[in-house]
C-alpha cells in the first residue's frame, strides 16, 4: 500500500489530461522507451511536470534544492561568477531553468553590491508557468535589474562571453533505462500500456546506440556490470552539451548536480541504477506511480560529462564537492548574523550544505570553459578531475 500523499482532486484532473496525451503517443509509436516516457511526462507542453502549473519547489513543493536552503548558496556562487565577469568584456550569465528565481535572485543581488552586474542576465525556460513566477519574483526583488532579465524559449543563437549556470539541470534530462542479461546481452526498458495500466518491461534494445553506449562503458569499468544489473544512461548528453558550448564565445560553464564519476556511478553496489521519484518530499522508486505529478530524476555520470564537454571543445576547469566549492569561495566568511537565533539557523543551512551526510558530498560542481584561461577559486581547495 503506497505511503505517498493522496494528490488533489485537481492534479487528478490535470493527471488525465496528461495520460490521454501520453496514451495517444503511445498508440501512434506501438511503443515507448523509458527516455521517450520520461521526456513526455515531465516536458510535454502544458502538461508535463515541470511544464505543468503546480508548485514544485520548497516546502510546499516536492523538493528542496540548494539556494532555498539558504542563501548563502547563492552568494557564493556570485562569488564565483563575480571573478569570472570581471576577466570578461560585456559579459552576460544564462541560466539555466531557474526554478523559483531565488538563485538569480540572490546571485543579482550579492553581484549587484559587488558593483560586477552582467550585461545581462538570460534565463532559459520551458515552462511558462515557472516564467510567470520567475517574472513576478525578480520584478520584485530587482527591480532595478529586471529590464536587463530575458526570458528565452531556446538557446540563444549568438555567442557570448559570460558564464552558463545549470543547477539541479543535468539530473532532470530523460535517461535510457537498462539491463545486463545474460551473455552480457543489453535491455532495454519499454514503458507499455496493458489493460489500461502502465509497465515496465526489460526487451532487447531497439537502438544501437544503447547498447555501444553500454559497452564502452563497460571496457572503462574496474567491476564490469554483471548479469542484473540495472540502471540508466543519457544518451542526449553529448549533443546537447555540444548545443550549450556553441552558445559561449568566451567565459565558463558550471552545473551543479548530485552524482559519480563513472567507475562510482556504475559500481556492483549500485545494481539497481540511481532512478529515484520526489512527491511532496516522499522519495521513492517508481516513475509509473502518480504520473505527470512527480519529479523524476536520474544521478549523474560526471564522467560522461566530462567527455561530452571535451568533445564540445571545452576545456575542464575542475570537479569537486559542493562543500569544497562553497568552502573555497569563502562560506564561513559570509557576515554573520548578531542575533543568537539566526546564528543557530546559520550554522545549520552551512551544515546542510557542506556536511558530507547531507549535500556536501554528493552534490559535484564541475567547470568547463571556453576560450577561459584563467583558473576559478571554486577548485582551489580539492579538484578530483582526476577521478574522472
Amino acid at each position: 500500500m503506497s505511503t505517498l500523499p493522496e494528490p488533489s482532486l485537481d492534479a487528478y484532473l490535470h493527471q488525465a489530461k496528461l495520460l490521454a496525451h501520453l496514451r495517444q503517443i503511445y498508440h501512434t509509436k506501438g511503443c515507448l522507451n523509458f527516455a521517450e516516457f520520461m521526456q513526455i511526462v515531465l516536458y510535454a507542453p502544458g502538461l508535463g511536470y515541470y511544464s505543468a502549473g503546480s508548485q514544485k519547489f520548497g516546502k510546499e513543493g516536492d523538493f528542496v534544492t540548494a539556494p532555498q536552503i539558504s542563501p548563502l548558496f547563492s552568494i557564493c556562487l556570485a562569488k564565483q561568477c563575480a571573478k569570472i565577469l570581471g576577466t570578461l568584456t560585456n559579459p552576460c550569465i544564462l541560466e539555466l531553468g531557474a526554478g523559483d528565481a531565488t538563485m538569480a535572485c540572490d546571485i543579482i543581488k550579492t553581484l549587484s553590491k559587488m558593483n560586477l552586474l552582467p550585461k545581462n542576465y538570460f534565463i532559459l525556460e520551458v515552462s511558462a508557468d515557472l516564467k510567470g513566477r520567475q517574472q513576478n519574483t525578480l520584478q520584485a526583488q530587482c527591480p532595478d535589474f529586471f529590464e536587463r532579465i530575458i526570458w528565452l524559449d531556446s538557446l540563444p543563437e549568438d555567442p557570448f562571453n559570460g558564464i552558463i549556470l545549470g543547477n539541479e539541470v543535468l539530473d532532470a534530462m530523460p535517461v535510457h533505462l537498462f539491463k545486463i542479461a545474460e551473455n552480457n546481452q543489453i535491455l532495454e526498458a519499454q514503458i507499455k500500456l496493458n489493460n489500461e495500466k502502465w509497465q515496465c518491461e526489460f526487451k532487447t534494445a531497439t537502438t544501437s546506440s544503447l547498447a555501444n553506449a553500454v559497452d564502452l562503458i563497460q571496457e572503462s569499468l574496474e567491476y564490469p556490470m554483471t548479469c542484473g544489473y540495472t540502471s540508466e544512461i543519457n544518451l542526449d548528453l553529448a549533443p546537447w552539451l555540444a548545443s550549450v558550448s556553441k552558445c559561449l564565445s568566451h567565459g565558463v560553464i558550471l552545473f551543479i548536480d548530485y552524482g559519480f564519476s563513472q567507475q562510482e556511478y556504475y559500481h556492483p553496489s549500485r545494481h539497481m541504477g540511481t532512478l529515484m521519484c520526489h512527491y511532496r518530499h516522499h522519495a521513492h522508486p517508481d516513475p509509473l506511480q502518480f504520473i505527470g505529478l512527480q519529479d523524476i530524476t536520474a544521478h549523474v555520470d560526471f564522467t560522461a560529462v566530462a567527455k561530452a564537454g571535451i568533445d564540445a571543445d571545452l576545456s575542464l576547469l575542475g570537479f569537486t564537492t559542493q562543500g569544497a566549492f562553497l568552502l573555497a569561495n569563502d562560506l564561513l566568511t559570509t557576515n554573520v548574523p548578531s542575533d543568537p537565533l539566526q546564528q543557530l539557523k546559520f550554522s545549520q543551512q552551512i551544515q546542510q550544505l557542506i556536511q558530507p551526510h547531507e549535500m556536501g558530498e554528493l552534490f559535484k560542481v564541475i567547470a568547463f570553459g571556453k576560450n577561459y584561461e584563467h583558473s576559478l577559486d571554486g577548485f582551489e581547495l580539492k579538484d578530483y578531475s582526476h577521478r574522472l
